[in-house]
């Protein structure tokens, strides 16, 4: 539903279609690395500028539309950028140009196999991203989830051996699963209860489902709400979170792209997205757990509501994925299970209701993606430089890997909440936001997870620039990786710090979103 102002015009189209094109000129100069590779150079530098060159009317209250078909009466594929979905399409743009230079250095470092798969996948990925950014509808929105589910496949198995096997059909499994399972019925229900599929992009407070439909089928809009909530398995809440560590078996690259640039990112933005432009705060802030399950009016059940709810599995989430994390040594598997961690600090700002809470969860989708990025492209460097991934390995190793680990140890405390990068100000407004909802326990979660963010991401960094190495080691045959490597991952690092002093540069966004 467009009740705001808007632009009406096939403008939106690029971005979507330049993706889609993007990995067919890759499959045309397979023959040709170099050539290959500059295609998603172009695509990602195009795609970036034609998203941003949208952004001025977006900040101005605007939103840009344009309906590409009907399916079916209320059920149509059609795009629109607001100020959430524009949050979104630049940092998945923005993030592509890094990550193909990094794929450059990974790949050919390491002599990989099937690289032209390889690059075709990811930009089809990315091509999925963008849709689900841009999507206006739930039916648009659920064809492009799928299409990133779809073509991650691949990257996750792209080793090819029995730990690939296992750790991609357990991803295929999960996600595939909940969305079949949970997702779909309830874009059934919600065709159902509502007659179509559109979100309401300019008004967070009244969503798709009228007070007339809340009032008479409760249950029905609160069971809905729930299957959305769990359908959206790329949001990695407990217990659907297992697939994103097994992921792990992929290339660092790849690692990369499911953590920071498209796939659980798109799983926190569609539950933004469903939350807040498809429920709305008054719905999601009104109807209580009674609605579905038995409790009688007054119990701590019925008093709860859908949002806090949803908030409470949120802090859940973040307190145990970071409790598990303190006990990997893998690099890689303690990345994994902070992602597991930071992705509900916006499930948990968004369905707290509260404008602090939304401003901060919303604004944790881009703070968190860049410096979690810079964190994984960091463990593949060393990686590709030392073939060590086992943290109490890495002894003495920032001395030899000074530019790597200075980048690591920026996104650490991005990922910790430090200043002045920019995960403090996400969790500044998430924390003002437990006091605006007069949540406690979220309080507290929020700061025992900035805690254990510190017991497992301080101890990294302590033993790579302050303790020795044992002379078994031979740390002095090791260097920094490739600058096609090292240099865009300390660029990200930097990007994290600069969003931490202008942290307006998203919350501009967010604001002209939510009409904060």
């Amino acid at each position: 539903m467009m009740d705001g102002v808007t632009i009406e015009s096939s403008r939106i189209l690029l971005p979507v279609v330049i993706t889609l094109i993007a990995p067919l000129f890759i499959w045309l100069n397979r023959k040709d690395e170099n050539k290959r590779e500059a295609v998603s150079f172009v695509a990602a530098a195009a795609t970036f500028l034609c998203v941003l060159s949208m952004a001025p009317a977006v900040l101005q209250g605007e939103v840009w539309y344009y309906h590409v078909t009907t399916i079916m009466p209320g059920i149509t594929i059609a795009f629109a950028a607001d100020g959430l979905g524009m949050i979104f399409a630049l940092i998945a743009s923005l993030l592509w140009f890094f990550a193909t230079s990094y794929n450059i250095g990974y790949m050919r470092g390491l002599k990989e196999h099937a690289q032209t798969r390889y690059y075709i996948c990811f930009g089809v990925a990315i091509f999925g991203a963008v849709g689900v950014a841009f999507a206006a509808n739930v039916f648009t929105l659920y064809l492009f989830y799928e299409v990133i589910t779809v073509f991650t496949y691949p990257l996750v198995y792209h080793h090819e051996d029995a730990d690939a096997k296992m750790g991609a059909r357990k991803y295929i499994v999960y996600l595939m699963g909940t969305s079949k399972l949970f997702l779909l019925p309830a874009m059934v229900l919600t065709y159902v209860l509502v007659g179509n599929l559109d979100f309401h992009l300019t008004d967070i407070v009244n969503g798709m489902f009228s007070p007339a439909v809340v009032a008479e089928h409760p249950r029905l809009v609160a069971l809905t709400y729930w299957l959305y909530i769990f359908g959206i398995g790329k949001a990695a809440l407990m217990p659907f979170h297992n697939w994103l560590p097994s992921a792990m078996v992929a290339p660092t690259p790849v690692s990369a792209l499911l953590h920071a640039v498209a796939v659980v990112k798109a799983g926190v933005f569609c539950v933004s997205r469903i939350v807040l432009s498809g429920f709305g705060t008054k719905t999601a802030g009104t109807l209580t757990l009674s609605q579905v399950f038995v409790g009688a009016p007054g119990t701590m059940l019925g008093d709860t509501t859908l949002g806090i709810g949803t908030a409470y599995i949120a802090a859940f989430t973040i307190v145990v994925a970071s409790l598990i994390a303190l006990t990997k040594d893998d690099i890689k598997a303690r990345l994994a299970y902070s992602t597991v961690s930071q992705l509900s600090y916006v499930v948990i700002g968004v369905t707290m209701l509260t404008d602090s809470a939304v401003q901060g969860g919303v604004m944790h989708i881009a703070h968190h993606a860049f410096s979690k990025i810079t964190l994984f492209m960091a463990a593949g460097a060393i990686y590709v430089a030392t073939h060590l991934k086992k943290i109490s390995l890495m002894d003495g190793l920032g001395r030899r890997m000074p530019w790597t680990f200075a980048a690591f140890g920026l996104a650490s405390l991005s990922m910790i909440g430090m200043p002045p990068v920019c995960g403090f100000a996400s969790k500044w407004y998430l924390v003002n936001g437990t006091l605006q909802a007069n949540q406690m326990p979220l309080l507290v979660a929020l700061l025992a997870s900035t805690a254990l963010n510190a017991g497992y991401f301080l101890p990294i960094l302590y033993r790579a620039f302050f303790k020795t190495a044992s002379p078994e080691a031979n740390i002095a045959q090791y260097n920094e990786a490739s600058k096609t490597m090292v240099v865009p991952l300390f660029i990200t690092a930097v990007i994290s710090v600069l969003l931490g002093l202008y942290p307006q540069t998203f919350l501009n966004f967010v604001n002209v979103f939510g009409k904060f």
